[in-house]
Parts: structure tokens; sequence; C-alpha cells
């Protein structure tokens, strides 16, 4: 995930720091994980900027072997279809190069409808291979993939937050919803901003917009059960070998079925997620850690969500988690 490669709204991003970032972007590479997430909106074009940058120094065998996925971000005064078009087409000018996978950041409370005619059109139009969206819930998925059918275009995915502190889509269907369509859960945010990391507890809180999250975990009513679950995330990882706990956070999702898309910006944390990808939790570790994590609420309640709920043209719901 390459949020934070270029935001520095909310990560802080640093142009001093491109070069460590070319550094994770190279080993992750050369380890053999080649698939980027990014979007228009992270840094204003400059994520995918750098994405671009940093695969053309690339030799060309590791080159021909990145995917790139990035978003059009659904904003008020974008209403038309030619709108998601020309979007994609500014993306492909700074990622020079197809996109392999084109999603809709997030719904809107209206022209909903026409965005999934844009990504249809844009698929046809042959520069993105695949279409997908985000932050979309049971009714709005099942709408753009039927839209989307109609014209013999498969929606490939929905990008959603998930995490042992955001389990909303396993709770209320969405996941399972999205597993009869046959579209691909990709799970952002599956360290919970970092608070999965094992960095961060009741006496040490990240800085920022995140620190009010810290705030809300553990020093409010349900404390006691985010020490149960960073326990039993702890039990877990050393019977594995004393790992992170953010290998026992990916290794959940990933459980689950979903696709993860952790970020990184330096290469210790790079390697630590990559290290994910070398043991797997069982089936008990994996029920033990659904059993505590369903004591928490989700971190941000779904109703607290900026993203809006409804299409206010066709009532249909468009986020439940």
């Amino acid at each position: 995930g390459a949020w934070a490669w270029g935001d520095s709204l909310f990560w802080g991003y640093n142009p001093k720091e491109d070069a460590e970032l070319e550094e994770v972007f190279r080993t992750a590479t050369e380890r053999g994980v080649g698939f980027f997430d990014t979007a228009e909106l992270y840094g204003i074009g400059r994520s995918e900027t750098l994405i671009k940058d940093f695969t053309s120094r690339l030799i060309p065998e590791l080159a021909s072997g990145t995917s790139v996925a990035t978003k059009f971000a659904a904003l008020p005064w974008r209403t038309k279809r030619g709108d998601v078009v020309k979007a994609a087409k500014d993306s492909v000018r700074r990622l020079g190069r197809p996109i392999d996978l084109y999603q809709i950041h997030f719904p809107n409370a209206y022209a909903n409808e026409a965005y999934w005619d844009g990504l249809g059109d844009a698929y046809e139009q042959g520069f993105v291979k695949a279409v997908g969206v985000s932050n979309y819930g049971k009714e709005a998925v099942r709408a753009c993939h039927a839209s989307l059918a109609r014209r013999g275009i498969p929606l490939s995915s929905n990008q959603i937050q998930m995490s042992l502190l955001y389990r909303s889509p396993l709770d209320n269907g969405l996941k399972s919803t999205c597993e009869e369509l046959g579209v691909q859960t990709i799970a952002y945010s599956p360290l919970a901003l970092g608070l999965l990391t094992g960095k961060y507890s009741s006496t040490r809180y990240p800085s920022g917009p995140r620190k009010n999250l810290a705030k809300k975990l553990w020093g409010g009513e349900n404390g006691a059960a985010a020490d149960e679950l960073f326990a039993t995330m702890r039990e877990v990882a050393a019977a594995h070998g004393d790992a992170p706990l953010s290998q026992v956070a990916l290794n959940w999702c990933i459980a689950q079925g979903a696709c993860v898309i952790p970020g990184a910006r330096s290469l210790t944390q790079l390697k630590q997620n990559l290290g994910a990808t070398e043991w797997q939790l069982t089936s008990a570790e994996t029920k033990k850690l659904d059993d505590v994590s369903s004591k928490l609420p989700p971190l941000v309640s779904p109703d607290e969500s900026p993203f809006p709920k409804k299409d206010k043209d066709t009532g249909l719901v468009m986020f439940d988690s």
C-alpha cells in the first residue's frame, strides 16, 4: 500500500524520504512482491509519480513483474462517466503505464451509476486491465457487479478496511457477499494504521491524527478487551518464533481470504511484512483471535465514516462497513 508515499497530510511525507522509499520498492520487487496500490489522492498524484520513477530505474526483469492499482476520487463535482475516463488517463500519464486495476475510491452521494459506466469505458478502451471498487457496501457491490456484467466486464475487487480492530465486513456479511460474487476482497489498513504492530500501547500513543484512535482503543471502556487481544497476539507470535505482532495481524486477514496491502516506509517495516508469508496461523489460532477481536467494537464506527451512506437519487445503500 502506497498511501504514505507522498502523503504529507496524514503520514507526514517528506521528499527526503524518497531514496529510502525507492529502496523499499526495489527490495519488494526483488522479493517477488510486485503489486502496489496507490490513488490519485495520495499526495495529489505524488504517490503515482513516485511509483513511475521507481519502476523506471528497475532492471527490465523486475519492472515487468510489477502491477499497479490506483483509484478514482469520487469528488462531488465529478458526476459524469467521462470524468472517470479522464481521471484514469491522467493516472496513466503519471504512472507511465496502463493501469492493472482501476478502482472507485469511495462512493458518492450521487452519480455512482455514471462511475460504473466510466469504469467500463476505461476497461473497453484498453488502458485499464481490470476494474474494482473501494469502500462499497453489500448493496453497492451487487449493483456495480450487475451493471458491469451487462457489458461482460467482471468486477474484480472491493478494497475495504479490515483488521483485528475493524472486523465489520465479516460481521455484517460484506465479505461473504464479495465471495458469493467472485469479487476479491483487498484489505486496507490490515495493521489498523500501525496500532496492531506492537509499537504502541496504553502508555505509548502515536502522534498526529492516530493519537485519538489510540486513546479510544486503550483509554476507554474497552481497554481490558484491547489488552486481551494484544495478549493473545503475543501468545500466537511466541508460538511462531516470536514473530512480530504485525505478522500475526496480517496472517489473520489472510486467513479470512483477503489480499492484504500493508504500507511500508522503511526496509525494516517491509521485511516484517514480508515475513508474514513465511508462516500461517493454525485454525485454532485463527479462532482464538476471532473470539477476542469480536469483543471489541470497530476502531471507528461505520456510522462515523465520512463516506456517503446512500445514493440520494437511487436510494441504494452505498456504504455499510
